[in-house]
């Protein structure tokens, strides 16, 4: 039997950690190779093609190792692989699969995995999170879906899932949408089509542009804004109150400083999206609006710090952000 193709690229994390003792603390150390080894029945679905790209805790990974892995995806499928699969550690897999999502214009399934234990842990998800990512990289109905996340044998899409929990195996969840799928019997299901889907493809991205990312709370005057600009930063997102609410004196800080960058509001609660036409006081969303600030919708502020990050390092000039934001406020919309 002829098994499709699958390219699976490890960048480390807790999916391959392991620990000299108990009380050293796991390290990143398993190679792809071994990774895969571990699975049983990989080889009944697929042929696999693995290799060790990094070995890193997931706060570690960067920008540029994100698109380092991009450009070895995009190598493995010209070369002629059905679909990728790229393990990872879980702390920054929503804003990997996220970045990722935004640049994949491949019709090849992109499925980003990873694990809540240690592969020597008690009942380790590892093995079995690599298999259902294996299976939806090879299924020829994940084709043209954008990229995955593939956990717990549930099937998130990238542009909405989140790490909802420190530690249970159960982390991952889409507040907004649901899951996509399941993977049952070794087998994906969808539930619905492929959502609507927002990419952003202007050139090489500069990787010396930064976007910052403040959370406001209670008793917060905006001081930090200023410290950020100040810095050199490009842009804000700010995690805000609500549905996009910010105190008064903060809100002058944003009119002072929109002419000057990009200021983005997202909402701080994890679900939901920001208001438009709610609120007026001083610091609401149509105050706010205004004074010229963006606002990214349904997108919670760690995507929409990705999504302006990737915007500026391509050269989009304000209007295209404003218009880039204006995707997420209406899901419903059709292309």
């Amino acid at each position: 039997m002829n098994y499709p193709s699958i390219a699976v690229g490890a960048l480390g994390g807790t999916i391959c950690m392991t620990a000299d003792n108990a009380d050293a603390g796991a390290l990143p150390r398993l190679s792809a190779q071994q990774l895969v080894t571990a699975v049983p029945g990989l080889a009944d679905i697929a042929q696999i093609h693995a290799e060790t790209l990094l070995q890193l805790p997931s706060p570690s990974l960067n920008l540029a190792h994100v698109l380092d892995s991009l450009a070895w995806a995009e190598r493995m499928v010209a070369a002629g692989a059905a679909g990728i699969v790229l393990t990872q550690g879980t702390d920054t897999l929503e804003e990997t699969a996220f970045l990722l999502d935004l640049l994949w214009t491949n019709p090849q399934p992109l499925v980003v995995t990873g694990a809540m234990r240690t592969p020597l842990a008690a009942g380790a998800d590892g093995p079995a999170n690599i298999l259902a990512a294996v299976a939806c990289a090879a299924y020829g109905a994940s084709r043209r879906r954008g990229v995955a996340v593939v956990m717990n044998n549930t099937i998130h899409e990238a542009r909405w899932v989140r790490k909802a929990n420190s530690m249970s195996v159960e982390t991952f969840e889409s507040p907004v949408v649901g899951p996509a799928g399941m993977v049952l019997e070794g087998m994906p299901q969808y539930f619905r089509p492929p959502s609507r889907r927002y990419s952003q493809r202007a050139g090489k991205p500069d990787l010396s542009v930064r976007v910052a990312l403040v959370e406001t709370c209670l008793g917060e005057t905006g001081e930090m804004l200023d410290a950020v600009v100040h810095a050199g930063y490009h842009g804000i997102v700010i995690a805000a109150y609500g549905a996009g609410h910010v105190s008064d004196d903060e809100a002058q800080r944003i009119e002072a400083l929109v002419p000057r960058l990009p200021i983005v509001v997202s909402s701080r609660t994890g679900s939901g999206s920001t208001a438009a036409r709610t609120y007026g006081f001083s610091g609401s969303e149509i105050d706010l609006a205004r004074r010229g600030a963006l606002f990214s919708g349904w997108l919670g502020p760690r995507k929409a710090r990705l999504l302006l990050w990737l915007l500026l390092a391509t050269g989009a000039p304000r209007d295209a952000c404003a218009t880039a934001f204006e995707f997420w406020k209406r899901l419903d919309e059709v292309d």
